[in-house]
């Protein structure tokens, strides 16, 4: 008897420390809240690069000009490939939403390409503007141009090794509650990049072929 009501008695301890650790409390949206903070801090970091670049953008130190260097044409495709892979991502967007597993892994892997195409025609940029001794430490200008548009670069690479972590997760589990979730963050994340990268468009480029 005294068993049994030792053993009942174990049971009523285990049971409420049980149901605490099982049933999780996870705020309504508080994921989506979280991130949009964490935009709202990367948007203070592109804020003072952009600053630093209004300061020293016009400092070339006896070197060569934007107007010098920058190859618009060039920019402009890479453009083109990033604002293009926004709009792919929106129809991975619209394919989720209907529950289509197959279309939305087909459209976040164009979405995918289309941003290793960014960076690879970035990384063609930089190498020959250091090969062609415009490299980062040469002036004020070129220091603040290299830092934002590598930090805007690392923001686009990073975003790309996100969305193959989520096709993965995708196609191992489905478009799930979660997945949908981690979805939309990388959503905000990456239209985020576009806004931001038709400042630098503008403001660097654009504006710094000028005399």
């Amino acid at each position: 008897m005294s068993e049994i009501s030792h053993n009942s008695a174990a049971t009523m301890d285990a049971s409420p420390s049980s149901r605490y650790f099982v049933k999780e409390h996870h705020p309504e949206n508080g994921t989506l809240l979280g991130f949009w903070m964490y935009l709202m801090s990367d948007c203070l970091i592109f804020a003072c690069l952009f600053a630093t670049y209004a300061v020293l953008g016009r400092n070339y130190a006896g070197g060569p000009t934007g107007a010098e260097l920058f190859d618009l044409p060039l920019v402009a495709i890479n453009t083109s490939l990033l604002l293009l892979s926004s709009i792919t991502y929106g129809f991975a967007m619209l394919e989720m939403q209907k529950k289509k597993v197959k279309t939305t892994l087909i459209w976040l892997a164009v979405t995918g390409l289309l941003g290793a195409g960014f960076i690879y025609l970035e990384l063609y940029e930089f190498i020959h503007l250091i090969h062609e001794g415009a490299g980062p430490q040469r002036s004020g200008f070129l220091t603040s141009f290299f830092a934002l548009v590598a930090t805007h670069g690392l923001h686009v690479s990073f975003g790309i090794v996100w969305l193959i972590t989520l096709m993965f997760q995708i196609n191992k589990h489905g478009l799930t509650p979660e997945n949908g979730r981690r979805l939309m963050c990388l959503s905000m994340f990456w239209h985020f990049l576009d806004v931001v990268w038709i400042g630098v468009f503008t403001f660097v480029y654009l504006m710094g072929v000028l005399p």
